[in-house]
């Protein structure tokens, strides 16, 4: 037990603390000064926290290079952005279920700090567990790089699909067992009404059920994010600060790419390329015997297949507006 506490995943627990410690500050700043009187923030500024969430993120793979080498600092780098990817796309469900259940701007704020509160537990967990049973199983490494593959090619074959938040299982458990009431009150995620009969009890508000959604939202994405985290390295800590980092501006990053969302149509295919491409880096090293891809290399693939999905997207977007205006102009 002495041991576990001075020593956890094979790092010391202060390394694990002082991480933990930044996060809380982070989120404490967040919630309790830019975040305080649910005051709403605007475009600008939300580009303004995204930035800033960005560069303490790429400013921490100074301390892993520092602590852990060069190789590592890319692997935590190429992490970051993979993980950032696929927040872009879970942004797209989280703007669904706010717009679901009709929740307003000052709201989507404090309920997108609890959200972000319990991924990071929810991934400490699963990330655990995960380097566990890599370190028990090294096979696990081919199923997860199998698994990606095989969900690269899914998404490009099928593309984006609509996701209704009124069809979700446990959305209708709820409303089943519990009772449920339409109006926020004032931000409450619980509240205590008077029934038929005068008598007070408990009643789920639609801010605690959209709260639930996107927890379960980051769960089903973190079963495309952990395999490929682990797919670019095995590294415990490099997998946990990751992915931690690359969600912590999550809130920022939904109030800037909100309104823009439908211009970046073309994401899901460079994110599918990109998990294609980790999962056949891992495949070819482990199956064929070829030599494993650099990390900095890894880092700069991943890179142009996110950046070349998002200017395709934006150069699509800017002609197909150009040609509806054409369109628009002439004569009927």
């Amino acid at each position: 037990m002495g041991l576990m506490l001075v020593d956890a995943f094979g790092y010391p627990l202060w390394m694990w603390l002082s991480f933990l410690v930044l996060v809380l500050v982070l989120l404490g700043l967040d919630l309790g000064v830019i975040n305080r009187g649910r005051r709403d923030i605007g475009f600008r500024e939300s580009l303004y926290l995204s930035a800033f969430y960005i560069s303490i993120g790429i400013a921490f793979s100074l301390w892993i290079g520092y602590a852990l080498g060069r190789d590592a600092a890319f692997d935590y780098l190429t992490g970051f952005v993979v993980e950032k990817s696929l927040a872009m796309d879970n942004i797209f469900v989280i703007a669904m279920i706010f717009g679901y259940f009709a929740i307003p701007r000052p709201y989507q704020h404090k309920l997108l700090i609890y959200g972000i509160a319990g991924v990071i537990v929810l991934r400490g967990i699963m990330i655990g567990a995960g380097a566990a049973a890599v370190m028990r199983f090294e096979w696990l490494l081919d199923v997860f790089a199998f698994f990606l593959v095989f969900t690269g090619f899914r998404l490009m074959i099928s593309g984006d699909k609509q996701y209704d938040p009124g069809s979700n299982i446990l959305l209708r458990w709820v409303y089943r067992h519990f009772r449920v009431t339409e109006a926020l009150h004032d931000g409450k995620l619980v509240v205590r009404l008077p029934d038929a009969g005068g008598k007070l009890k408990y009643h789920l508000t639609p801010l605690f059920l959209a709260l639930v959604m996107v927890e379960t939202a980051d769960v089903i994405f973190a079963v495309d994010s952990i395999p490929a985290i682990f797919a670019i390295t095995t590294d415990p800590y490099v997998v946990y600060t990751s992915n931690i980092f690359a969600i912590l501006g999550l809130r920022a990053l939904y109030f800037a790419l909100a309104p823009l969302l439908q211009r970046f149509r073309y994401l899901s295919q460079a994110l599918a390329l990109i998990l294609v491409f980790i999962g056949a880096k891992v495949l070819t090293s482990s199956l064929l015997g070829l030599e494993s891809i650099p990390a900095w290399i890894s880092l700069c693939v991943t890179l142009s297949i996110l950046a070349g999905g998002v200017v395709y997207s934006v150069w699509r977007d800017h002609r197909d507006r150009t040609a509806a205006g054409k369109a628009a102009e002439r004569p009927q």
